[in-house]
């Protein structure tokens, strides 16, 4: 449904109307119902890029989305309909200078070579994301080296990393979130990398849980002369649990290797089944816990070791990726993992393609941006979603309380750094009731306002247009705003926001989640 406008003309005041202003253009029409004005406001193509910089292979893959917009109550949103891969580079494998740092220059090849043979150049991309996973995020040059990768992949390419996330977009790109919404199935996705195992119940289509387990088929690597070259302290773990005390340089004969992975394999089982976890078990955890899963209807295997699970490769690539693989695959078939095995989807691919196309939203298309070429594009933007409940009367001074309160909880209540306030709309919307709510945002936001900083508000609400002009005419905000809607935002996110596309009039907003420091249960003692 369009904006409200409550008895004011409906004029935008988005100034990058202009035609001399800076702006991106969404596609040229390919067909004659593409070159109806109202067909292109309703349906957008954003080309991304996925970068996925595991602990085993470095990957990209190129996407072009066709997001199209759904009209629901108080809400016009944009959603992904149909994704088409245009490019996908070989998978390297990821390059290490050391046991503590990832080897930049030998990265940076690998992802020039793969815009240079897909034929794109960084200007061509609207939005992406390179994601350090695993183990590589550990590696001590990983926030540098995902920063420059994101300022030559394009501008609105942003490093993203942290287990729960890497779980969720492993689950969107291997498939197993549409089959769940296809089949109504509760769906377990099991992704497992060179150096973590992400783990994602599907249900609907809607991920319910995640959580991610230290088992990976690179945490240890031995040459062709079966001396071990790469020694994780958690493959070393896995291995004494397996009753070997192996150091770098030490032999490990295959049929060691296969009982490591036997034991990996058990393990990974009893994450899933056992309860309660046993304590070595229990340890293996990167994060809570999954929470119970309830009925699983059928599991889906992604990430490289699944190309084994499913037999779909063969090669040995001198670590543990194909011993753990039809080890898990014996197991699933004699039914000690529990669940039906559902056809495979995407596997060594499948982080990859979950960044390129889970990352992005689309705002609505009528909102309020005073001006365009001050306020986009943004980068590395912090989320600040506040607890706040709107009845039937919109209490200003409540808003604005849980507007500061949350600030200060996270530590955002500075003044010279940029923050996206996210809110929620529920609720008619009469005049008096945004009138309420925008005043209540005017006074939370009162400091930041009175030092001149840019407003920046993201709906998931349909009332952008109409709560801007109230912000500027009625209540003299008179420094700069930017409110969009249909925009689904939660705390500890960060954003991306790029400039209006036009004929959409619509706003591409790229999310990442930037965890680039260990979590706390990374370095804590190990018993296993």
């Amino acid at each position: 449904m369009n904006d409200h406008t409550h008895g004011h003309e409906n004029t935008t005041v988005y100034s990058a109307y202009v035609p001399d202003h800076d702006h991106a253009h969404d596609d040229e029409a390919l067909s004659p119902i593409e070159e109806n004005p109202i067909w292109q406001q309703d349906n957008v193509t954003l080309h991304s890029v996925g970068i996925d910089i595991g602990s085993s292979g470095t990957q990209v893959v190129f996407s072009r989305l066709h997001l199209r917009r759904i009209g629901e109550s108080l809400t016009t949103r944009y959603i992904v309909i149909r994704r088409e891969t245009t490019y996908r580079s070989p998978v390297a494998l990821t390059p290490y200078a050391s046991a503590e740092h990832i080897d930049a220059e030998a990265l940076g090849s690998i992802i020039d070579r793969a815009y240079e043979e897909a034929d794109v150049h960084a200007a061509d991309v609207d939005t992406g994301v390179v994601i350090l996973t695993g183990e590589a995020l550990r590696r001590r040059n990983a926030e540098a080296i995902a920063t420059v990768l994101a300022e030559r992949g394009g501008e609105l390419v942003n490093a993203t990393a942290g287990h729960n996330m890497e779980a969720m977009l492993a689950a969107y790109g291997s498939g197993a979130a549409k089959a769940s919404h296809d089949t109504g199935r509760r769906i377990l996705n099991i992704d497992i990398g060179g150096g973590t195992t992400k783990l994602a119940v599907l249900d609907g289509g809607r991920v319910t849980a995640t959580a991610a387990v230290h088992v990976g088929g690179r945490l240890l690597v031995v040459d062709e002369h079966d001396r071990i070259v790469r020694l994780d302290p958690a493959g070393q773990r896995h291995a004494a649990r397996a009753g070997y005390s192996w150091d770098l340089g030490d032999l490990a004969r295959p049929e060691e290797l296969e009982k490591v992975a036997e034991t990996m394999a058990d393990a990974l089982v009893a994450t899933l089944t056992a309860a309660p976890l046993p304590h070595d078990v229990a340890r293996l955890y990167l994060t809570e816990p999954l929470a119970d899963t309830g009925p699983v209807d059928g599991v889906m295997f992604s990430g490289g070791v699944a190309e084994y699970v499913y037999g779909r490769e063969s090669r040995r690539f001198g670590d543990l990726g194909r011993p753990l693989g039809q080890a898990l695959r014996r197991r699933v078939d004699s039914g000690t993992l529990p669940f039906p095995l559902l056809p495979p989807g995407e596997c060594i691919r499948a982080t990859a393609l979950g960044a390129s196309e889970y990352s992005v939203q689309l705002s609505g298309n009528t909102g309020c941006i005073t001006d365009p070429d001050a306020l986009l594009p943004r980068r590395n933007v912090q989320v600040v979603r506040p607890d706040h409940t709107l009845g039937e009367t919109v209490d200003a001074a409540a808003v604005a309380t849980a507007i500061r309160r949350h600030l200060v909880a996270l530590d955002a209540d500075r003044t010279d750094a940029d923050v996206a306030l996210a809110l929620s709309w529920r609720g008619l919307p009469s005049y008096e009731r945004i009138l309420a709510f925008a005043r209540g945002i005017r006074d939370g936001l009162a400091d930041r306002i009175a030092r001149g900083r840019p407003v920046y508000v993201m709906l998931d609400g349909d009332i952008a247009m109409t709560l801007g002009r109230l912000l500027r005419e009625e209540l003299e905000v008179a420094g700069e705003l930017l409110v969009i809607d249909g925009i689904s935002l939660r705390d500890f996110d960060y954003i991306d926001i790029g400039r209006i596309r036009f004929p959409s009039n619509t706003v591409p907003v790229t999310i990442k989640s930037l965890v680039f420091h260990e979590e706390p249960r990374l370095d804590r003692p190990t018993d296993a």
